[in-house]
């Protein structure tokens, strides 16, 4: 298994509608990326697919994938496409569950945000995960 540093917080910033086929398409066709851009990505309801076991390097954070590993919710914009949190409740629920259980499995990794990374200069998750996630 790879060393972890740091388990990440993303949003996908697209409407909370969007369909998880068509960000992994996004990523192929459009960015020509071999591997999704996170390991979980959780929908609205709360449910969430694991797109890269998380021994494989995803595309997450420029220059960290290598000791990380990523988690997204579905949204991250509002209706005029303004960063925004727009987490469901289930959706909240499901990302604390799965950094839990990530920092149960990596004790000394960091729970960032995208945006907590150096010279990152996007909103994204669009929420304070340093605080959200202090008490894991």
């Amino acid at each position: 298994m790879r060393t972890i540093k740091y388990l990440v917080a993303h949003c996908t910033a697209t409407s909370p509608k969007a369909k998880i086929t068509s960000i992994l398409n996004y990523w192929k066709r459009h960015l020509g990326w071999r591997m999704p851009g996170y390991h979980f990505i959780v929908k609205p309801d709360g449910t969430y697919e694991q797109l890269l076991d998380i021994a494989r390097v995803s595309n997450g954070v420029y220059g960290f994938n290598r000791v990380s590993i990523h988690i997204a919710y579905i949204g991250g914009i509002s209706r005029n496409g303004n960063p925004m949190d727009t987490r469901t409740p289930q959706q909240k629920a499901t990302m604390l569950f799965l950094f839990e259980n990530l920092k149960e499995q990596f004790p000394e990794a960091k729970i960032l945000g995208h945006r907590d990374f150096p010279k990152v200069k996007k909103a994204c998750p669009c929420y304070d995960a340093i605080e959200e996630y202090q008490d894991i």
